[in-house]
């Protein structure tokens, strides 16, 4: 690997997906305000809310989240133009 392309702050970062608790250990320069030891070290923890480890899209897992409603309304609303076809 090239010498002096990465910044100075390039270092192993956790990131913890608080969907599922799942950990991973990985390099990054994004700043961290909280901390984790893990086997023994201690890391920078960013939390994210999804991953690949969580995702429908990975896990094949789809789920509709209908939030206010916003299904329902749709299909009344289009109703009579879907069967118009």
């Amino acid at each position: 690997m090239k010498k002096g392309i990465h910044p100075e702050n390039y270092r192993p970062v956790v990131f913890k997906d608080m969907s599922n608790g799942d950990t991973f250990i990985t390099r990054s320069t994004v700043n961290a305000r909280e901390e984790i030891e893990l086997e023994g070290v201690t890391y920078p923890l960013i939390k994210i809310e999804i991953s690949n480890t969580s995702h429908p899209f990975y896990t094949g897992k789809s789920k509709l989240v209908d939030t206010a409603g916003r299904v329902d309304k749709f299909m009344t609303r289009y109703k009579s133009r879907m069967e118009k076809k």
